[in-house]
C-alpha cells in the first residue's frame, strides 16, 4: 500500500508539471500578442503617413475621412502596449506643458481648476462622474479614481481627505497657461 506522503508527492509533481506547461503556453501567447501589437502599430503608422502624404498633395481619396475617423476607434481598441503611451502623466513642474497629458486628464484638472477659481471645495470621483455626464457605476468611478490618483502622484492634484480631490497648490488648469 502506497504511503500518503508518496501519493501527495505524486500529485504535487503532476500539478507542478501542469503549472510549468501553462506558464510556457502563457509566455508563448504573450510573445505572440506583443508581436501582433507591434505589427498592428506599424500598419497604423503606415496608414497615417499615407493620409499625410495624400493630404499634402491635396488629394482626398474616397474613404480617407473614414480612415481618419477610424483612427480614434483604433486607438481605443489598441493592444495594451500601444495604449500605455497616452496614459503617461509627467510630474508637474512650473511651466509644464499640458500637451503631453491626454484629454481625460485635461478634463479632470480643468474641472477642478474651475472649481478652485470659484472657491469651491474638493470633489469625490462619483461627483466628477456626474459632472462629466458619465454613468455613475463602480467601473466608471474607479477609472476616474485611477486617473485622479495618478494626477496626485504626479503633483497635479492633492487629496486633502481620502477620496476627495482638488487642484494642487501652484498648478493652473490646461487653459490657464501652466
Amino acid at each position: 500500500m502506497p504511503s500518503v506522503v508518496g501519493l501527495l508527492e505524486q500529485r504535487e509533481l503532476v500539478a507542478r508539471r501542469r503549472v510549468d506547461g501553462l506558464r510556457e503556453e502563457a509566455d508563448r501567447v504573450q510573445a505572440e500578442l506583443a508581436e501582433a501589437g507591434r505589427e498592428w502599430q506599424e500598419w497604423v503608422i503606415a496608414r497615417r503617413r499615407v493620409a499625410t502624404v495624400l493630404a499634402s498633395c491635396g488629394s482626398t481619396p474616397a474613404g480617407a475621412e473614414a480612415a481618419a475617423d477610424s483612427r480614434d476607434a483604433d486607438t481605443r481598441s489598441a493592444p495594451r502596449d500601444a495604449a500605455k503611451a497616452r496614459s503617461h502623466v509627467a510630474v508637474w513642474r512650473q511651466g509644464s506643458d499640458w500637451s503631453v497629458v491626454s484629454v481625460d486628464y485635461h478634463r479632470i484638472v480643468q474641472m477642478l481648476a474651475d472649481r478652485a477659481r470659484l472657491g469651491q471645495g474638493p470633489l469625490t470621483c462619483q461627483e466628477m462622474a456626474a459632472v462629466f455626464g458619465i454613468e455613475v457605476v463602480p467601473t466608471r468611478v474607479e477609472a476616474l479614481r485611477s486617473k485622479a490618483k495618478r494626477l496626485v502622484a504626479r503633483g497635479r492634484l492633492t487629496e486633502p481627505a481620502p477620496g476627495r480631490f482638488t487642484l494642487a497648490r501652484g498648478v493652473a488648469g490646461p487653459d490657464d497657461g501652466s
